[in-house]
């Protein structure tokens, strides 16, 4: 099977939905399926929207001899127009890989009515899909109202390895002093960074310490509005932020903290606060967002409401008085990684359906799992 790829960019770009598609184009390559990178210079939206007249693109893919396209969704501007040339032309299907919904994150109103109707038109015009969540499954029919065949295939917690027992989760959380929390998310407004760190201002400084893992470098603009509120703040020794991290230096953060803290983060999956519950953190996460679907509120952690930010402030403070509910808490978010499927699992389930979308001649008789 002859897989081609279109992304923006490189594939080794530290956020969740590239690690999600190196982890798939692997997979696929120690298979023995050969997989080519399309790879499309990162522009704004309007500038990909131009993508659609390049007639370089539009031929080489016309005279690609793959067995499958796949396409990442974030790619949308680029090639919703595109395609419906290229599906006159071409035997093989399309499928996109959908890792979050463009026009249902946070912003205007206008701005997202314009997303929309052009993501709308893009995932349109392909075969099939490949959804990271239910809830992103969810959202693509209410865009789109159709029915194509679709696989939900979510991202497992197993990359940076995990705690080996529930004693080093014991002996973590009875430890004096300040709840250490976590978050990893590159600094960017769509994280939540800013009002998290306006809430945590409000609780006692002997009481926690935030430690923040991501690219300081995607959005320099919001970084310095970030700086300056902790500086407004007088939180410098409260707070940390290490730029982005990857590997054994971030697999120590997890291992050395007690909460994973992304409240105020829009998640199509979330796949950070899985990767944590590894580590036995209990997620605390928004109930806008998929992660909803495997945070259980008071069992492996809390689920935020966008409008009652004043229960953040409840819930950290209930775990730093009381470290038996902080292990019990960590220890159930342990359990639920063990629960979950891992990375070469979803990857193998991927695979199948793409094997059995080549077999049925682009997917047009096979259903929907």
């Amino acid at each position: 099977m002859h897989v081609g790829l279109i992304i923006y960019g490189r594939l080794e770009t530290l956020t969740g939905g590239y690690i999600y598609d190196k982890f798939l184009v692997d997979h696929l390559r120690q298979q023995g399926h050969p997989v080519d990178i399309i790879s499309l210079p990162w522009r704004n939206y309007g500038r990909h929207l131009a993508d659609n007249l390049s007639r370089e693109l539009y031929h080489d893919l016309r005279r690609a001899r793959y067995d499958i396209l796949l396409e990442d969704e974030l790619n949308h501007p680029s090639l919703f127009w595109l395609n419906r040339k290229l599906t006159q032309k071409i035997k093989y299907p399309i499928v996109t890989i959908v890792h979050q919904i463009l026009s249902r994150q946070p912003r205007t109103f206008f701005a997202n009515l314009i997303f929309g109707m052009i993501e709308r038109h893009y995932l349109s015009s392909v075969n099939a899909f490949i959804f990271n969540s239910q809830t992103t499954r969810t959202t693509v029919g209410y865009l789109t109202g159709t029915q194509r065949p679709s696989i939900v295939a979510a991202p497992a917690g197993d990359r940076l390895g995990f705690l080996p027992s529930k004693a080093l989760i014991r002996s973590r959380a009875h430890q004096s002093g300040p709840l250490q929390l976590l978050h990893i998310g590159n600094v960017r407004p769509n994280k939540g960074l800013h009002p998290l760190i306006t809430r945590l201002a409000d609780i006692a400084p002997e009481k926690w310490h935030l430690t923040v893992v991501g690219s300081l470098a995607m959005d320099r603009r919001y970084v310095q509005e970030v700086q300056r509120l902790i500086a407004r703040k007088n939180l410098w020794r409260q707070i940390t932020l290490t730029g982005a991290l990857d590997g054994p230096e971030l697999a120590g953060h997890l291992a050395r903290s007690h909460i994973f803290t992304m409240p105020f983060s829009h998640e199509s999956f979330g796949m950070a606060y899985l990767e944590g519950m590894a580590y036995g953190l209990p997620a605390i996460g928004s109930s806008a967002g998929a992660v909803k679907e495997f945070i259980q509120p008071g069992v492996n952690g809390f689920l935020v409401e966008p409008q009652g930010p004043a229960a953040l402030s409840e819930h950290l403070e209930s775990l730093y008085n009381d470290r038996q509910r902080l292990y019990a808490m960590g220890a159930a978010a342990w359990e639920t990684f063990h629960a979950r499927p891992r990375w070469r699992q979803t990857m193998q389930k991927i695979q199948i359906f793409l094997q059995d979308l080549v077999h049925h001649e682009g997917g047009s008789d096979l259903d929907s799992d």
